[in-house]
């Protein structure tokens, strides 16, 4: 379990969202900005197109540099990232006017004279950089006289400053893309995390109560081991201790948390019942029925241990003839019943109420079976027409086999 735990560490968002990210931002750029053009009938289409196409490789290069930047912030407070988005942002825009401006500036005024031409007027630059249109002077004196109106007096630095300032926005509605994302990658880490701490709560919790099963059965046997020993049969009390040997190497092999398939439940059982059988030679005997469909299916470890313990302490000990305790399995309507039944019918009554041991028994049964299944699975004991039986009723899983 320990494996399933996620180390405490600050969300990162994959690389290949990051990338999506930029990709798709200027992707959306390029097409807006060539609809744009078309629509305002720019020309030069071809040439604009490998320009434009320029710039947004260049601005996507440039937003991956800000996320290098602004992911040194991933594991801040709020404001820190915020703050950072838009000091970093910046000097980013800059860059990504730049890159603009060196991808179009050749054809600038170009774009403009032809415009121009369109209306008839005579685009020029004049000796300081001035952009001047020369206008027809439309009086009866004067045939083909102009005059020169200035229609653009930016300096290159105003100009850049203008387009940095839409890059800027441009730039800052990535940046709260990728917070968004950011903020989406740590809600999905802190829940497999709390699903991880969830399923090892669960996994403790079972561990514990499997646990307790194992302290009552070895008081149980060395009770009967040291009975043995009293009445000198030595013959079965060493019978008893490989018995216990193997059963022990067998139960503690598995993983407490771990189902294991109902042949094996009913054989470490069956090891058990024998230990029992060596103190209560003439007043136990054991029967299983177990289908050959049902051997695969998966039950937790050691659920019947309490419930067998519980028929020799109230129905075989105090009993003065042989009982009989059976062990059945059967399947209904896609569920797996297992049945732990006795017909120690001295006891029947006595055992309807709550007596030492059977609480704990039946407790540490539905405990475990509630932690494992939910409310998938029921636990049903009490008195019947022939003595005391315990039904479990589980989910059907593993390698059952349907009968054809």
């Amino acid at each position: 379990m320990d494996n399933d735990l996620i180390e405490v560490q600050p969300a990162r968002v994959p690389f290949a969202t990051v990338l999506a990210s930029v990709v798709g931002l200027w992707l959306c750029y390029f097409l807006l900005v060539t609809v744009r053009s078309e629509l305002l009938d720019l020309g030069f289409e071809q040439e604009m197109l490998w320009r434009r196409a320029i710039a947004s490789l260049a601005g996507a290069a440039i937003t991956l540099g800000l996320w290098l930047l602004l992911r040194l912030f991933d594991a801040r407070p709020l404001w820190a990232k915020i703050s950072a988005a838009l000091v970093l942002c910046v000097p980013v825009a800059v860059m990504l006017a730049e890159a603009n401006q060196m991808a179009f500036a050749s054809i600038e005024e170009r774009v403009q004279g032809r415009k121009a031409a369109q209306e008839g007027l005579i685009v020029r630059r004049d000796g300081s950089g001035d952009l001047l249109v020369d206008v027809p002077i439309a009086t009866p004196a004067s045939t083909g006289a102009s005059r020169s109106v200035t229609i653009d007096r930016q300096s290159a630095w105003e100009s850049l400053e203008e387009v940095a300032l839409q890059r800027y926005f441009i730039a800052l509605a990535w940046c709260a893309l990728y917070l968004a994302l950011l903020a989406g990658e740590k809600a999905r880490v802190a829940e497999r995390r709390e699903g991880a701490f969830r399923r090892a709560a669960k996994a403790a919790e079972l561990r514990s109560l499997r646990y307790q099963v194992n302290p009552h059965f070895l008081f149980n046997t060395l009770n009967s081991l040291s009975a043995l020993v009293l009445t000198g049969k030595t013959a079965a009390a060493e019978r008893m201790i490989q018995t216990i040997s193997t059963f022990y190497r067998r139960s503690l092999a598995d993983d407490p948390t771990s189902d294991v398939p109902l042949c094996e439940e009913f054989d470490l059982q069956r090891l058990y019942l024998d230990i029992e059988t060596a103190r209560f030679p003439d007043r136990l005997k054991a029967e299983y029925d177990l289908p050959d469909s049902l051997t695969g299916a998966l039950v937790p470890g050691l659920i019947l241990q309490p419930l067998v313990e519980n028929s020799v302490k109230h129905a075989v000990a105090p009993a003065s003839r042989k009982v009989t305790i059976t062990l059945s399995a059967r399947e209904e309507y896609g569920r797996l019943v297992v049945t732990v039944a006795d017909d120690g019918k001295g006891s029947a009554r006595g055992r309807a109420g709550p007596r030492d041991g059977l609480g704990i028994g039946l407790g540490n049964v539905r405990d475990r079976l509630a932690a494992r299944f939910g409310d998938e699975a029921t636990v049903v004991s009490g008195p019947t027409s022939t003595g005391y039986a315990t039904e479990i009723r589980l989910p059907l899983a593993g390698e059952a086999r349907h009968a054809a």
